[in-house]
């Protein structure tokens, strides 16, 4: 078992939600949204009903992904700050670009979508491995 520090967890959680504020918001907020099928009258009745719950969801989710990155980064007590690059680049290779590609492959969702949210886990989980990686 290894020993997690958990501010360095809760500040990668943050950072990751930063980025997903950012990436969702100005950066790809509208090619996503149109992506989806989201009108702005939906996306109005999404705002209305609330959205707290959503946050607060995603949130941790983004605590659970950042504690278990610190126990695999963890395990490796020689791990660089390239090497937490190249670890989460494999662990998102393996596990979140291989899991969504079936929104394309089943679903029938745009590769353009796919590229967006996927690179959104890839660039999050680069930003939680730095952060983990240096204060540990």
């Amino acid at each position: 078992m290894t020993q997690t520090n958990f501010l360095a967890v809760l500040v990668a959680a943050i950072a990751a939600t930063v980025v997903g504020f950012l990436w969702y918001g100005p950066l790809f907020g509208k090619q996503w949204s149109e992506l989806m099928g989201f009108t702005p009258e939906k996306m109005a009745e999404m705002k209305k009903k609330g959205m707290t719950g959503t946050y607060v969801t995603t949130f941790i989710a983004a605590l659970i992904m950042a504690y278990v990155l610190s126990n695999s980064i963890a395990a490796r007590p020689l791990l660089t700050t390239l090497g937490s690059l190249w670890l989460t680049f494999w662990i998102w290779l393996g596990f979140v670009a291989t899991v969504l590609i079936g929104m394309v492959l089943w679903e029938g969702k745009p590769v353009k979508l796919y590229l967006i949210i996927s690179l959104y886990y890839l660039v999050s989980l680069f930003v939680m491995g730095l952060i983990l990686v240096s204060w540990r």
